[in-house]
């Protein structure tokens, strides 16, 4: 009989290490996205001059509202964890995928091309999911790769209609050049009494 309970107690302390790493993620992630609004949105691309307790204000709000739309996501029964999360990679990659490869290895890329490939691939994740994918057959492939090649298609057009201030201000390539990486004489090994 006691093997019997110390075999229970463990289950339990194994389901309150998952239990503490998910809200160790959740808080974490709760808290990045109040700051992202309070700071970068409203202040950074927003203009808005904002106190303090204004900024505390935004970012509990966002946590609330963060908080409401994932009770509404867990009420849903007939909802999974793993349709929610692929669901939300999607439309990551739909999103942005696309885009930081042009950015990295296109010098033409532009911020008007990048805003209208970021746009137009979330936008492309939804209408895949709920329009074409229900039609099945060919159509009822995974969300990512249709919204990735449009975000593509419309990054390129975009940024090639558009006048490409930044591809003439930027330098011949993104990636560090080999002088970059060089050491000055003391990290090398050379020292100056030598």
């Amino acid at each position: 009989r006691p093997a019997r309970r110390a075999g229970g107690h463990s289950g339990w302390l194994i389901l309150a290490g998952i239990l503490a790493a998910t809200m160790s993620t959740a808080d974490s992630q709760m808290l990045a996205a109040a700051s992202s609004v309070s700071q970068n949105i409203l202040q950074e691309f927003g203009h808005m001059k904002l106190t303090e307790k204004q900024s505390l204000f935004a970012a509990r709000l966002t946590i609330i509202c963060i908080s409401v739309v994932g009770v509404v996501l867990a009420r849903d029964p007939n909802s999974s964890v793993f349709g929610i999360v692929s669901f939300a990679w999607a439309g990551f990659g739909g999103s942005f995928g696309a885009v930081v490869l042009c950015s990295l290895f296109w010098k033409r890329c532009n911020w008007q091309g990048a805003l209208a490939g970021m746009l137009s691939g979330g936008l492309m994740v939804f209408v895949w999911k709920y329009i074409v994918s229900p039609l099945g057959g060919v159509f009822g492939i995974y969300e990512l790769l249709p919204a990735f090649l449009v975000s593509l298609v419309v990054c390129v057009v975009v940024s090639l209609v558009t006048p490409g201030t930044l591809g003439r201000d930027r330098a011949e390539s993104t990636l560090p050049s080999k002088n970059d990486w060089e050491c000055p004489p003391l990290c090398s090994g050379h020292s100056s009494g030598k």
